[in-house]
């Protein structure tokens, strides 16, 4: 069997994919003899989902609950909802809007699973806004024994920071448990041409103007082109944010993160306001966001690293430019997660190529020697060269993971790709 991941710069190795619908035969697939990798919604752009066994999708998994299930014990609420692993974003969103709901935070794509997005430390923007694990609770997942097994934070305080973004290393998370917040609405405003010198010397008042803020840039460019404006909106619609004088000019139609692409598959712009599921993403679920074949890489470091972040990418911009679709530059909160990039305020170098692989992975060292210095880490999902064991490095609390994932999957059946690199003996 041959599939792909969901840009198709990856073919994988598995022999089988399966879609279990029930608790009995997922139990089934991991107590067999091949190795085995949960899948999501293959939106990882390197092998750390890979396998040369069975892959297993969750989403058809009925496990006798509602999919998308309001925690209520002794019929009191609690915030938190039970949701299946293989859901996409965009999905349980729209349920928890209808309920009242609402998260605190989405990436950039609603298209994404819960489990693969939290798996892997993905995130979306604001000073104050954490990655989308940092709002996980609990979980359950299925060890390769066929054992069903829940995790909280309140009462597995000692591992349930390596079980969060874990890669997929643990087991096949089932079910994930969110911390809900009542639902906002949110507006969205888009200024241009932003001075690189003003962005930079101005970059706290900007980022901490609204709720999100994301700026982008193809860095040979002679000024930041688009800074998105992500505002909460409240019952009267919300304002402009109050923004340094160096963003001079707000755009007067909708635009996209690529130069020149219609932006009918973004959400909504020019300041109407509308439920945060509906803002926060860039995209719409209904549409399909690419805009055609893509590589995506990602390096997350030190906000007080930012001005020599810039001031490097900028220096290898005439390398740099001419492969990019687009680059983005988000902020993300610290948390104590021991896989996650966050263990301080942070900023993110995301990085839309064009499908040119081979000129990618050429021009990827330049960018690693650019910000590995600065405290770089690339993002557990994206296409990076470096060395695995080097990655693993980056990370204090790597060992403890190590020994998490021996004592529930000894015989090393969930690892393959990365994760098998990352973990080999």
């Amino acid at each position: 069997m041959v599939h792909q991941n969901w840009a198709r710069n990856l073919t994988y190795s598995a022999r089988e994919l399966v879609r279990p619908t029930s608790l009995e035969q997922l139990a089934e697939v991991l107590t067999g003899d091949e190795p085995v990798r949960a899948l999501g919604s293959r939106h990882s752009f390197n092998d750390v989902a890979d396998t040369h066994g069975v892959h297993v999708q969750v989403d058809a998994l009925d496990d006798g609950r509602p999919a998308v299930d309001p925690l209520t014990p002794d019929g009191e609420s609690t915030g938190v909802v039970s949701v299946n692993a293989g859901l996409r974003y965009g999905e349980v969103s729209r349920g928890l809007h209808a309920t009242g709901r609402g998260l605190g935070n989405l990436a950039s794509l609603p298209h994404i699973s819960i489990a693969g997005a939290v798996a892997t430390a993905t995130h979306g923007s604001g000073d104050a806004n954490q990655s989308l694990a940092s709002s996980v609770v609990g979980l359950e997942l299925m060890t390769p024994n066929g054992e069903l097994r829940r995790l909280t934070r309140d009462e597995h305080p000692d591992v349930f920071g390596g079980c969060v973004v874990s890669l997929g290393a643990l087991g096949v998370v089932t079910r994930v448990e969110l911390l809900t917040v009542p639902t906002y609405a949110v507006r969205q405003d888009v200024a241009a041409h932003v001075p690189w010198d003003a962005f930079v010397s101005d970059f706290d008042a900007i980022t901490g103007s609204a709720y999100s803020v994301s700026a982008f840039t193809s860095w040979d460019e002679p000024d930041v082109r688009h800074v998105w404006f992500k505002s909460l909106a409240g019952a009267d619609g919300g304002n402009r944010p109050d923004v340094p004088a160096s963003v001079r000019s707000w755009a007067g139609a909708p635009v996209h993160p690529l130069p020149g692409v219609d932006p009918a598959a973004c959400t909504e712009q020019l300041g109407v306001a509308g439920p945060w599921n509906d803002r926060l993403s860039h995209f719409r679920l209904e549409f399909t966001p690419s805009a055609g074949d893509e590589i995506q890489s990602e390096y997350l470091f030190p906000r007080r690293k930012l001005g020599a972040a810039v001031e490097a990418m900028r220096a290898i911009s005439a390398t740099v430019g001419p492969l990019l679709q687009t680059s983005e530059i988000r902020t993300i909160a610290p948390d104590d997660l021991w896989l996650s990039p966050f263990d301080e305020p942070s900023v993110g170098f995301h990085f839309t190529w064009l499908s040119r692989p081979a000129e990618v992975l050429a021009v990827l060292p330049d960018v690693e020697r650019a910000l590995m210095p600065l405290g770089a880490r690339p993002h557990w999902g994206k296409v990076s060269t470096v060395d695995a064991r080097d990655q693993a490095e980056l990370y204090p609390r790597f060992a403890d993971f190590r020994q998490l994932a021996d004592r529930l999957d000894p015989e090393g059946r969930l690892r393959g790709g990365l994760v098998g690199r990352l973990l080999a003996d």
